[in-house]
């Protein structure tokens, strides 16, 4: 018999981040991005039902029946934190853990620069974190957060769902408030928050009008939040927020957005060429006059532009970090142009560098 106890052991000494858990399937994990099914047999609805229970609390057991989806976090032993999203499909329970590291990394080893570190010690605005599922948010957040729980005497107030990264008082008083257990949605956390004297929000994902709008507010009213979007790049990423408006309301969240936002930290995984493992490409949008002035009147698209010349304010493109990676050996041709977002431009680039060389 298959116990889940063995699989995350597996996970654990394989530093996979995820295990798969379906009816008709053996487990899978996956592994520097990559899928694999176990050598095991295929799992039988009574193995995934019993499976899903062992990890999940009865309340948990009884929004699953209900709801047919229940996210929550769960720790194995004291050896790794995993983020569970339990369901049922076909009718039968299946199941995703993504392994959450125990330990934080610093910026540092994230590949993050200088510039982004000085962010943390500012005293209000909105700091984004963005990119697909799966592309390391929540640790980049995590390493910012213990850095100003390490810095700064703050009160800081987490808002996640489920809660990933335990962060222990250290400087500052660290509150972390979980959806569907410690509250009942990130709207209603963020605007209790406020009367909690914080410092610092982070806001686990800002995934709709009445989340965006309180974020951007409490960011105007003296408070460093952070939060993540689903998007790829800077200037997606402001009309993101922008297009959650309706139209009539529209040039005033511009406004209120080129007075708040700091920074846009864009992301994505790749697997490493050079050893295995995988590596984050960066795009950095910090707020200039020049950038506030572009959001206020509706020509994000000429963002882009402004992250190729702001080198001295510690920005940078996608592109240019996907080439110096390149350049580097960190990551393979195939990935630099297919996850670049002007692939004639990196192109040509490389011709001039091939024929220089």
């Amino acid at each position: 018999m298959i116990e889940m106890s063995d699989l995350l052991q597996f996970v654990v000494d394989e530093d996979a981040s995820d295990l798969h858990i379906e009816v008709g399937a053996p487990p899978m994990v996956r592994i520097h991005g990559e899928i694999t099914p176990l050598e095991l047999d295929k799992l039988t609805p009574e193995d995934t039902e019993r499976m899903v229970k062992s990890i999940a609390s009865e309340g948990q057991i009884q929004r699953l029946q209900e709801s047919g989806t229940v996210d929550f976090g769960f720790a194995f032993a004291d050896l790794a934190r995993f983020r569970v999203s339990a369901f049922k499909q076909k009718g039968y329970y299946g199941t995703v853990l993504r392994q959450i590291p125990n330990r934080i990394l610093t910026l540092e080893q994230l590949g993050l620069s200088e510039s982004v570190k000085d962010l943390l010690y500012r005293p209000r605005g909105l700091v984004l974190v963005t990119g697909p599922t799966g592309s390391g948010k929540s640790t980049t957040l995590a390493s910012m957060i213990d850095i100003i729980n390490r810095e700064r005497a703050c009160h800081i107030i987490t808002i996640e769902d489920p809660i990933e990264f335990y962060h222990d008082h250290k400087r500052s008083i660290v509150m972390q408030r979980e959806i569907g257990v410690d509250t009942t949605s990130f709207e209603e956390a963020l605007r209790r928050a406020l009367r909690q004297d914080p410092d610092v929000i982070l806001v686990g994902e800002m995934r709709d009008l009445e989340t965006i709008s309180a974020a951007v507010t409490a960011a105007e009213t003296g408070h460093l939040v952070f939060g993540t979007l689903h998007t790829t790049g800077s200037a997606r990423t402001v009309d993101r927020i922008v297009d959650a408006f309706p139209t009539n309301q529209q040039a005033q969240i511009r406004t209120q957005l080129a007075a708040s936002l700091i920074a846009v930290i864009s992301q994505i995984l790749l697997p490493r060429q050079d050893k295995p493992g995988r590596i984050a490409a960066f795009e950095i949008m910090m707020s200039t006059p020049s950038i506030q002035a572009l959001i206020r009147d509706n020509k994000t698209f000429r963002i882009t532009s402004e992250l190729q010349t702001g080198a001295k304010y510690g920005m940078n493109t996608l592109d240019s970090h996907l080439l110096e990676l390149y350049q580097k050996g960190l990551i393979s041709y195939a990935d630099l142009v297919t996850n670049c977002q002007d692939q004639e431009t990196i192109i040509s680039k490389l011709k001039e560098l091939e024929e220089d060389n």
